[in-house]
């Protein structure tokens, strides 16, 4: 009986390194809204708390988020296009961060990006916090 006491009451570790990869997959996803024009599917990422780093100011919430970004999927083809590099997760498994590489479309490096993750009740991945760096131009 007593074991049984003690076994129950050791909550159960969430995997980390499937955490990771869900996060990464849903990166890549998130990614992809922008290759296939997809606005609609952009906005179902964001967090209603989303901050983006975008602009002058941060936008704050899901729909400024979103409104601001439009921009980006008017036209045929995507202006950027980025990926996940670098991906960790708090060892709770409930955010992660996502960095890697935005290029233009012709591939070239024109920034980096950081993102934070959070678990929703959901189960769902969603962003919580994104903001872009300019690279750095290459040395002459």
């Amino acid at each position: 009986m007593l074991v049984g006491c003690a076994t129950s009451s050791i909550p159960d570790r969430p995997d980390v390194g499937a955490a990771k990869r869900q996060v990464a997959e849903t990166e890549r996803a998130f990614a992809r809204t922008m290759a296939t024009r997809d606005h609609q599917a952009f906005t179902s990422f964001l967090s209603q708390e989303a901050v983006f780093f975008s602009g002058d100011k941060p936008l704050r919430g899901a729909q400024q988020v979103a409104d601001w970004w439009k921009r980006y999927y008017e036209g045929p083809d995507a202006p950027f296009s980025w990926e996940p590099e670098d991906v960790e997760v708090l060892d709770s498994g409930t955010l992660a961060m996502s960095s890697g590489p935005v290029r233009d479309p012709k591939g070239a490096l024109i920034a980096t990006f950081t993102s934070i993750w959070r678990l929703e009740d959901t189960g769902k991945w969603r962003i919580i916090f994104d903001k872009g760096s300019r690279a750095c131009p290459p040395k002459p």
